[in-house]
């Protein structure tokens, strides 16, 4: 098989559907794979602020967060949930205050972490009034999307 009859085959499989095909003659053996699609990945500008309601991409399948027990009166409290997969901070960097305590009060657009994604630091700022009364992760731990960071009792 000479290069004019191979170009022609690249030619053909490139206009298809076809993923691989292979040919065989006297001379020897060709193969012709179908080039896959690049994979682009697009990352949010720096410091973007994301808020608990926001929609967020689809997670990629990872291994179950662990179950956190909650008081008993778990059913007044407001849960924040991460937007987002990445990393937990407490505080903006190591030798900064903490955003928030157990009885912080927040407010709607009061920051209380940084969940780091893909060498990005995302604030993410309360949607609610009231009284932190759980932290549930970890400082510097991996978060799922939609994943329970805090307890709030509403005010």
């Amino acid at each position: 098989m000479d290069l004019k009859q191979i170009h022609e085959l690249i030619k053909i499989v490139n206009k298809s559907n076809i993923g691989e095909i292979s040919i065989e003659d006297k001379d020897g053996k060709v193969t012709i794979k179908q080039k896959e699609e690049p994979v682009i990945n697009v990352a949010a500008p720096q410091h973007q602020v994301y808020t608990t309601s926001s929609p967020a991409p689809a997670p990629v399948a990872a291994p179950a967060a662990p179950v956190v027990a909650t008081p008993a009166k778990a059913d007044n409290y407001i849960t924040i949930k991460s937007p987002m997969i990445g990393t937990f901070y407490r505080r903006p960097s190591p030798d900064k205050p903490i955003f928030a305590e157990i009885g912080t009060e927040v407010a709607p657009g009061k920051v209380v972490c940084i969940i780091e994604a893909m060498k990005l630091f995302n604030e993410i700022e309360s949607e609610i009034s009231g009284t932190i009364v759980k932290i549930l992760v970890d400082d510097a731990s991996p978060v799922e999307y939609d994943q329970p960071l805090f307890l709030v009792e509403p005010a």
